[in-house]
């Protein structure tokens, strides 16, 4: 009996292996039949990640061109001396200009300056574009001090009058006085009044 015993046991551990190799041969099989998928799957990723990859290397190189670009030091421009001689002349025929233009105004109307504003427009714009032709900056010292002469010349009397101050009449600043100090009794007796009320009604 104990034999008998011995002999189905081991066919139903031999049975139950068969089983379980022929689960692992299942799934096993089942995973081999998603292999074509996730290989489809794997190459469709490679595709893209080759594609932003190549993108991405050229837009570095784009990149990395433009910065070269930018960073390369650009040769200095030629620079011509400022030749002050010429520009004293030139400016110089700004201002007979200048002058021409201020003689077809009265005199009585050199100090405003809605008379002449165009004139004087014209007269700075000239100095700028004489500036520039003998190459030289503008503002400079040689212009400014001719405008400051064209300005003595034509403007030294169109200083601002002093305002002088005028105290109020005596009656205004009598009412000025007393209109704040009627105010600040009538408040304090508001107040007295108020805190008695209070007193009477506690």
């Amino acid at each position: 009996m104990d034999l008998r015993q011995q002999g189905s046991g081991n066919r139903k551990v031999t049975e139950r292996r068969r089983e379980i190799r022929k689960c692992k041969v299942g799934n096993n099989s089942s995973l081999i039949k998603q292999i074509p998928h996730n290989g489809a799957w794997d190459r469709t990723t490679l595709t893209i990640f080759c594609c932003f990859f190549t993108v991405n290397v050229w837009m570095m190189k784009g990149l990395s061109a433009t910065d070269s670009f930018s960073t390369e030091p650009t040769p200095p421009r030629p620079s011509n001396a400022c030749n002050e001689s010429r520009l004293q002349l030139e400016v110089e025929v700004c201002g007979e200009d200048f002058k021409r233009d201020m003689a077809h105004i009265d005199p009585q109307n050199w100090c405003n300056l809605t008379h002449f504003i165009s004139e004087y427009h014209v007269f700075t714009l000239c100095t700028e574009t004489k500036s520039q032709i003998v190459h030289c900056y503008w503002p400079n010292p040689l212009v400014e001090s001719y405008i400051i002469r064209i300005h003595k010349h034509f403007f030294s009397n169109c200083t601002m009058e002093q305002v002088v101050w005028v105290d109020p009449p005596d009656d205004t600043l009598t009412i000025l006085i007393l209109i704040p100090v009627f105010l600040t009794m009538a408040m304090i007796a508001l107040v007295v009044w108020c805190s008695k009320r209070s007193d009477i009604l506690a």
